[in-house]
């Protein structure tokens, strides 16, 4: 099966469910998603950028003025609203997933894909930009390694697991479809496998 039969393949399998990617801020869920939406044909959807609009100001602002835990509650409800939204792409925030109920709407009505960086490549992403508010709160290396030891068995729980490196982002999205034909295939036949 070539790319684009691959694409169509899952296109039709995921039905009403929703390819939700998951993983630390610098792992690439925004510019790998764009880029995977477009080769399966679907909507992208960042999540952050839905709260955002939502709250009517910045992530940024949002962490300041009212705090992490009111930040994670919108955070919930707009990614439980998304979901019903499907078929799409969705980027979650780095956080996110680990909600336990996040977690069951995306099993119940998605396929999630953790995009697994090593911390040296997040480092390098992550210092590109200003936005990133737990960043803010001391050295930045201390405080993405504490992430990873939190997050990281978490996010182990995703359907699919590709490393996000430095490649071109078509090897990273190749990588990701190849998972995802597999993983339909697997739940088709009776018993879905993790990659």
């Amino acid at each position: 099966m070539g790319g684009k039969e691959i694409s169509v393949a899952i296109r039709k399998a995921l039905g009403c469910k929703s390819v939700v990617l998951i993983g630390l801020m610098g792992a690439g869920k925004t510019a790998i998603g764009r880029r995977l939406a477009k080769r399966l044909n679907l909507d992208f959807t960042d999540a952050d950028g839905e709260i955002e609009q939502a709250a009517g100001q910045s992530i940024t602002d949002i962490f300041s003025e009212h705090g992490e835990a009111y930040f994670r509650d919108g955070e919930q409800r707009v990614i439980a609203r998304l979901l019903n939204d499907g078929p799409q792409v969705l980027a979650t925030g780095g956080g996110a997933y680990m909600s336990e109920e996040t977690r069951g709407n995306i099993a119940s009505q998605g396929i999630s894909v953790w995009l697994k960086a090593e911390l040296d490549v997040l480092l390098e992403r992550t210092g590109r930009r200003d936005n990133r508010p737990l960043l803010k709160a001391g050295d930045p290396g201390a405080v993405l390694e504490r992430l990873i030891e939190e997050r990281y068995p978490v996010y182990a729980n995703a359907d699919i697991t590709v490393q996000s490196r430095d490649v071109a982002h078509e090897v990273i999205v190749d990588e990701i479809l190849t998972a995802l034909n597999q993983n339909m295939v697997s739940a088709k036949n009776g018993k879905r496998r993790r990659s």
